[in-house]
């Protein structure tokens, strides 16, 4: 299965998300490391004090014979920081500790073994299931007598709690920031390709005087140079070639008109002719017919290229209007059905180019679905909407963008018969409606049978109607 990646702002977003994100985590671990570090620093230097002081005093007042009543004694005389425990450890195995809250085996086995060689020092262990710093002092005069200490942490421990959790909440602090700050940089940074996309949107769309603009900015210089010079070759080149269809289309009017006139002589002639003659002369009306029809259909598409295509608009009351547009066509019987709330429906549009909207999706009809059925007209709060339908094979999804393009029959075009087109009629309805800020597209008739339909929709007229003639 496909998997849509993620876009370049999303990724530029992330990325730096995630950048701010890591970058907040590693200051918090480092911060916590240092801190946790300068709190039993801190704790140490202030306890070594009174401890080192506690060992003197045990080391003096200890007696020789080290009685279990004495040494109970002395331990309890000594002065503590609150929360210490104290523990005399004799030679003979035997520990002395206030209330046996402390025991020998508490102590780690690497400090007892290094104050058993007659070293000082000082271990972070755990004792009934909380952090203390335990000293252990040989003592002077003694035997293999050391002197222990656990100092408690539990404070240091409850400000690096309270520590984590703050910074924890800056660090999420830092992430929003940072997306933010992501989607600010990712915004600026796709913010050229927007411009382009926007400007090629609009080239496609036909507005091919669009450039770019660098707006000062010295990296899109060069960019927008190169867009604008291939977007003025575009333009360029689509104008001379509208101008040559323009020119070759006029130029083909004067040998149309001759070749018109000719088969009129032929026409009048006609009953002199034998069967076979008569049988070419149809033929020949037929192709001039059709040749006039292509020709003015070019010339309608070259204005439309050369950028000569004007609206001459005035309001319509759209339901009349193509109810009178039917009648003058040859598909004067199909049924214009109306819903009651576009009766009133008025447009600003030029009658003419309305008019062969209509005229051109009825003769689609007829050469491509066996007739139009209907023409249903409808409104919205903000657009009237025009659907020829019919009762043909209907148009494959495939085709329903590229039935609009020019010389496009579409999987018509092989069932096409003597009297089709030329593949120029749809393409001047969307030119039409384009004119007239509207749209045009082709779908499935609604009821579920065959045919197909296609849908016209015009903006409707904001100002109140008027009188119409």
């Amino acid at each position: 299965m496909n998997r849509r990646r993620i876009g370049l702002r999303g990724r530029i977003t992330g990325a730096l998300a995630i950048a701010g994100l890591l970058a907040a985590i590693t200051l918090s671990v480092i911060t916590v490391t240092i801190t946790r570090q300068v709190l039993i620093t801190d704790r140490s230097q202030v306890a070594e004090v009174l401890i080192f002081t506690n060992a003197q005093t045990v080391q003096r007042t200890l007696p020789g014979d080290l009685l279990p009543t004495s040494t109970q004694a002395v331990i309890d005389s000594l002065n503590t920081t609150e929360g210490s425990r104290p523990l005399i450890s004799t030679d003979g195995g035997n520990s002395f500790s206030r209330d046996g809250s402390f025991t020998i085996e508490q102590v780690p086995v690497a400090l007892r073994t290094a104050t058993v060689d007659g070293m000082a020092g000082r271990m972070v262990a755990e004792i009934d299931d909380d952090p203390f710093i335990v000293y252990g002092i040989p003592l002077q005069g003694f035997d293999q007598v050391v002197y222990f200490e656990a100092i408690p942490l539990a404070g240091v421990e409850d400000t690096l709690e309270t520590l984590q959790f703050v910074l924890l909440g800056g660090a999420a602090i830092v992430a929003g920031l940072a997306i933010l700050t992501g989607r600010g940089v990712a915004n600026s940074a796709v913010s050229p390709l927007t411009k382009v996309s926007r400007a090629a949107e609009a080239i496609a769309g036909g507005r091919l005087e669009t450039r770019l603009d660098s707006e000062g900015d010295e990296d899109l210089e060069r960019f927008a140079a190169s867009f604008n010079e291939m977007a003025g070759a575009l333009e360029e080149r689509i104008q001379r070639d509208a101008r040559f269809a323009s020119e070759v289309s006029h130029e083909l009017r004067s040998p149309l008109m001759t070749l018109t006139a000719s088969a009129e002589v032929l026409e009048n002639a006609r009953a002199e002719m034998p069967e076979r003659s008569q049988t070419a002369l149809d033929l020949l009306v037929s192709d001039i017919a059709r040749f006039r029809t292509l020709v003015e259909d070019l010339l309608e598409i070259s204005r439309f290229d050369v950028g000569t295509a004007s609206l001459q608009a005035d309001p319509l009351l759209f339901p009349e209007f193509v109810r009178a547009a039917v009648s003058v066509t040859r598909h004067r019987n199909v049924e214009v059905r109306v819903e009651p709330a576009a009766e009133n429906a008025i447009v600003v549009a030029e009658k003419r180019r309305l008019a062969r909207v209509v005229a051109n999706l009825l003769d689609n009809a007829e050469k491509y679905g066996g007739g139009a059925t209907c023409i249903h007209v409808c409104a919205t709060d903000a657009s009237v909407m025009m659907a020829v339908e019919d009762g043909g094979p209907g148009v494959p999804k495939d085709e329903r963008f590229i039935i609009f393009d020019r010389f496009s029959r579409g999987g018509a075009g092989g069932r096409r018969g003597y009297d089709t087109g030329v593949g120029l009629g749809l393409s001047l309805v969307a030119e039409h409606v384009n004119l007239h800020s509207g749209r045009v597209w082709v779908e499935d008739r609604p009821d579920g049978l065959p045919g197909a339909r296609f849908v016209v929709e015009l903006p409707l007229d904001d100002e109140e109607p008027g009188e119409f003639a």
